[in-house]
């Protein structure tokens, strides 16, 4: 059993919380979630060009580089945060430039000794795997794929192909934080991904209420949260670790008592 698994595998959905690294207090924020009741944590490489993500995270990337943040500086943070919470899941989220800009070996070497759990490299295709996956999984590092609406019967077993963790349904096709998907979609789309795979499917993208999470809950295995949460570190400073927390209450008990 892995973090990971051991998690998706409670008798409750899973809150998933991200946030980008270097933006504000990340040690006392990452605390905040986990105080919160987040399940897992994903952790944010800023990048110049994240070209998934909506404003609020562009923001944070932005805020984060200026302030000199560099991959050392996320493997630090991820080394202090496993250090602090034994048991809790940390994926690294980001993209693939700074992932293999050393070699993929030296980027999973790193992860590993960080106490990294899993990897979401959101520009990475599946036929591109041998750039980064075989690195992962040789150090027990979840190479964590992503399916969208338009992740069709045909595509998806190539998108499962290989991966582990829990796949990560992007319940719109567009970027984080702008829009919402219908539940009937989402329900269907997670269905249909589940009669394909026993993976865990996180659904994510659009998600910023408890009310939202809560739905979703209802049929995926996990909520994931960004744009909300990375929008109070931007809007309070060194002050949004208590805000932090309470949304995350909030969006916790709602998952956790979805179903």
């Amino acid at each position: 059993m892995t973090r990971l698994s051991t998690t998706f595998a409670a008798t409750h959905p899973a809150l998933v919380a991200f946030i980008t690294a270097g933006d504000g207090d990340t040690a006392a924020n990452l605390d905040a979630l986990v105080a919160g009741g987040a399940n897992v944590i994903e952790l944010g490489m800023p990048f110049t060009d994240p070209m998934a993500d909506g404003p609020a995270i562009q923001a944070a990337n932005i805020r984060s580089l200026g302030k000199g943040t560099t991959t050392a500086d996320v493997l630090a943070i991820a080394t202090a945060f496993r250090e602090r919470h034994p048991d809790v899941p940390l994926v690294v989220m980001g993209y693939t430039n700074p992932m293999i800009r050393r070699g993929p070996e030296w980027f999973a070497d790193a992860l590993k000794k960080a106490g990294v759990d899993g990897v979401i490299c959101v520009d990475l295709a599946p036929e591109e795997d041998d750039d980064l996956g075989p690195a992962l999984r040789a150090r027990g590092i979840a190479p964590i794929r992503l399916a969208t609406p338009t992740t069709d019967d045909a595509r998806l077993p190539t998108v499962l192909d290989k991966s582990a963790g829990f796949l990560y349904y992007v319940s719109v096709a567009g970027i984080t934080g702008k829009q919402s998907a219908a539940i009937e979609s989402i329900a269907e789309n997670v269905a249909r991904i589940k009669s394909h795979s026993d993976l865990p499917v996180a659904v994510g993208f659009g998600v910023r209420t408890p009310e939202q999470a809560a739905e979703i809950a209802r049929v995926a295995d996990g909520v994931v949260v960004g744009s909300a949460l990375v929008e109070l570190v931007g809007e309070h400073g060194d002050d949004a670790p208590q805000h932090l927390r309470a949304l995350t209450e909030k969006l916790a008990k709602a998952v956790h008592s979805a179903r």
